[in-house]
Order: C-alpha cells, then sequence, then structure tokens
C-alpha cells in the first residue's frame, strides 16, 4: 500500500477505537506506533514513541501547565472565587439580569487566575447558581450563563488552551497567552449581551425587584478584586513587557496566590493536597495527549496526508475564508463528540499545515480554534462544563443546562466572525510585547 492509504486506514482506526470508548491519548499512540512501524519498521518505531513520551514529559516549558492549574486551585481554595462575585453583584444586581452579568465578569475577572474552564464552572456554580435562584431566576438563564462563563477560563489568559495549541504547532506560548486579552473581553460582552436580550424578550427569565445597593458600597466592594488584578497584572504584564517568559510567570503566579492563602489564613494540608493533586492529575493527562499527538503526528507525516490535503485546500479556486468557515463547521460539529484539548491535539496535525498553507496567522487562528473548542465545552452531547454543572446542581436536568447555554454559542460565532474581519483585535497586542 502506498503511504497515503496507510494514513487513510490509520485515521479510520483510530476513529474505530475512540467509539469503542479508548483513551484518545493512548489511541494516537497506538495507532501512530503500528502506522510508523508499518511505513518504516518496528525497530523505528518503539524509539519514537519512547524518545516522544521522555522528551515531552521532561521539556521544561511544559512546567507551565501544572503552575497554571495550580494557580486556579489556589484562587479558589483563597475565596477569590467568592469574593469576586460579592463584589460585581452589588455592581450589576439592578440591571437587566443583573446576577448572570455579575457571574460574566466574575467568570472573566477568576479566568485570569485559572487556565481551567471546569474549575471555573464548578467554583461558579456552587456561589452563583444558589443565589440566582434565590432572587427567583429561571433555572435555565442561571445554568446557561454559568456553563458559559465558565468557557472564558480556556481563553482569558493564564489559558491551557493556548499553551496546549502552542506547544502542538511550536508558537509562541507568550504571545498566545497575550491574543486572548482582547477578544476574552470582546467575548465576555458578548455574553453580557445575551442575558440582556433574553431577560428583555423574556422579563420572566429574571427579576428586576432587587434591593438597591448604595454608591459607597460599591465603592468598598472593590477591596474584594485586588488579588486577582494583582496577580494578573504580575504574570500577564510580566510577560507582555519582556520582563519574564510564561513558565516564570506560572511560577510567581502560584507563589503569589500561595501567598495569599496564607496571609488570609486559608490554608490548610486539605487544600494544598487537593490543589496539587489537580495539578498534577490535569498535567498529565495533557502531557499524554501532547505525546499521543506527537507520535500520531510523525506517522501522518510519514504518510503524506498532511501535505497532501493542505496542497489540496490551498489549490481550490475558493476563497481561504470558504475553506476557514469549513474548518471551523468541522470543529462545531466534533464538539459535539470530543473534549476541548482532545479535539485540538487530534486536528492541530492536518488543520495547521492547511492553515499555514493558505497564509492565515498561527497567532490570529489560535484565537479562532480556542475559541471554537470553548464551544464544545458546552455543547451536546459531551459538553464537559455541561457534565461539571449537572454534578454541582444535582436537580436541574442537563437538557436543561444544554439549552440555557445554546444562546451564548451564537455570540462565539458572533465573535469569530468580528475577528475575521478584524484580526488587529487579536495581532495589535502581541505585535507590540517586549519580545
Amino acid at each position: 500500500m502506498n503511504p497515503v492509504t496507510v494514513g487513510i486506514l490509520g485515521s479510520i482506526l483510530l476513529v474505530f477505537l475512540l467509539f469503542l470508548g479508548m483513551p484518545i491519548a493512548f489511541v494516537m499512540m497506538l495507532v501512530g506506533f503500528l502506522g510508523i512501524g508499518y511505513l518504516t519498521s518496528i525497530n523505528a518505531a518503539l524509539p519514537v514513541v519512547a524518545n516522544t513520551v521522555y522528551e515531552t514529559a521532561s521539556f521544561y516549558p511544559y512546567t507551565i501547565i501544572p503552575l497554571f492549574i495550580l494557580m486556579g486551585g489556589f484562587a479558589g481554595n483563597a475565596g477569590i472565587t467568592k469574593e469576586l462575585y460579592q463584589t460585581f453583584d452589588k455592581w450589576f444586581r439592578q440591571l437587566p439580569g443583573g446576577l448572570g452579568i455579575a457571574t460574566i465578569v466574575s467568570c472573566a475577572f477568576f479566568a485570569a487566575l485559572s487556565g481551567s474552564s471546569v474549575a471555573a464552572a464548578a467554583a461558579m456554580g456552587n456561589i452563583a447558581i444558589p443565589e440566582m435562584r434565590r432572587f427567583k431566576y429561571a433555572p435555565k438563564l442561571a445554568v446557561g450563563t454559568v456553563a458559559a462563563g465558565g468557557t472564558l477560563s480556556f481563553l482569558i489568559p493564564p489559558s491551557l488552551g493556548f499553551v496546549v495549541y502552542g506547544m502542538l504547532t511550536e508558537q509562541s506560548i507568550g504571545k498566545l497567552l497575550i491574543s486572548g486579552i482582547v477578544p476574552g473581553i470582546f467575548l465576555s460582552l458578548a455574553f453580557i449581551f445575551v442575558i440582556i436580550v433574553q431577560v428583555k424578550m423574556n422579563p420572566g427569565l429574571a427579576p428586576s425587584n432587587l434591593e438597591r445597593v448604595s454608591f459607597k458600597e460599591k465603592i468598598l466592594a472593590f477591596q474584594g478584586i485586588w488579588e486577582t488584578v494583582l496577580v494578573f497584572l504580575i504574570v500577564i504584564g510580566g510577560i507582555y513587557l519582556g520582563f519574564i517568559n510564561p513558565t516564570e510567570a506560572g511560577a510567581i503566579g502560584a507563589s503569589a496566590l500561595f501567598i495569599i492563602i496564607l496571609l488570609k489564613g486559608r490554608l490548610t494540608l486539605r487544600n494544598l493536597s487537593a490543589s496539587l493533586f489537580e495539578a498534577a492529575r490535569i498535567s498529565v493527562l495533557v502531557l499524554f495527549l501532547v505525546a499521543g499527538a506527537s507520535v500520531f503526528s510523525y506517522f501522518l507525516a510519514l504518510s503524506t496526508i498532511p501535505m497532501a490535503v493542505s496542497s489540496w485546500m490551498g489549490g481550490l479556486e475558493v476563497s481561504r475564508y470558504v475553506i476557514l468557515a469549513i474548518i471551523i463547521l468541522i470543529y462545531m460539529m466534533l464538539g459535539c463528540f470530543l473534549d476541548a484539548i482532545s479535539m485540538m491535539v487530534l486536528t492541530m496535525p492536518v488543520v495547521f499545515p492547511v492553515i499555514q498553507a493558505l497564509g492565515f496567522d498561527p497567532i490570529w487562528f489560535g484565537v479562532i480554534c480556542v475559541i471554537m473548542m470553548e464551544a464544545g465545552l458546552i455543547t451536546p452531547p459531551v459538553g464537559l462544563n455541561v457534565y461539571t454543572l449537572a454534578g454541582v446542581v444535582k436537580d436541574v436536568p442537563m437538557q436543561t443546562i444544554f439549552r440555557g447555554a445554546a444562546p451564548f454559542l451564537i455570540s462565539m460565532i458572533a465573535v469569530v466572525v468580528l475577528i475575521t474581519i478584524f484580526p488587529k483585535i487579536v495581532l495589535f497586542l502581541p505585535s507590540m510585547m517586549g519580545r
């Protein structure tokens, strides 16, 4: 068989094994190993797998993953999530859907400390949903808002999505992190717009007769966000100005939040062990996914499929934006079956060469890719944020959470269209970086 045929059969085998329920990291590693062994020899394939796993686990810059996850764990244990919500609750409570708006803004600020969207959804679900229920918010709006708001941690730095994308495509992780700031603000505003429109169209979704909050109380409430602002400025400001690299920024951010927990008297053995365990668990998961994707990518490179696909798409007599729209549509469909990081590591070996052949900026496409991964977090039937919330709010069916999150998917597509028309929204800040 010629290499292309072997590549196609290997891809079919990969999909088949995924449908059988095998973990995606090991499926990619197994299929990649078998494919390399067939196209070369087993003696050549074995060192590829061994070296890839070792090099992935031992590559120093990848320590950014547990550090960013640790930041989110420390932030949650320090009570920062609750303080953020209490602050913005006072400011937005009297607006249409004010508690929902406060939830989105709180999620955006929490995203500045956490790279895990699932952690954000769980933390905010425990705080915001009981409050919205107390004020008779419709369950669909309450859970949909938290599910969508939690996805912001995948876009607003420090973002695990950009870290994985940078690892897979060998792009600057620092520039990728900075590129997510402005789109993250736009997406937060789009979510707020969705809430306001829904409440205006159906006032029964959220009551408007909430108690007033004095201006003095609003000003005093800002003391609940100083930790977030300080750590964000240190971490992201340091990366932007070129004083520190992303790995150093993760270490500084985690250390700063550890000190904050210590000063607040909230450091317990249970909190510390939970944060460390979560960082280790997610890091091992991501590193195995990246290692599996690397082995599978090596197999695909030997099969020449990525080059053939990129040449074919590059030669199509259609606008490159039509091909981009097709890629986005594929991501939307894959989001129904795969989690965000799995989707990224599975598709990037084929999609990224196509993006390069079409002349799109890889940093700009990274933002497009991460937003589409976000959409996968709230699309049925495998929306991780929805499953997380279903575990937090046990009396709300998952169908209700999916329906509540659906309008926010439209706003994600709108932001993708906006940054496609105006790519400077993404590229302006990275182009001004110190290094």
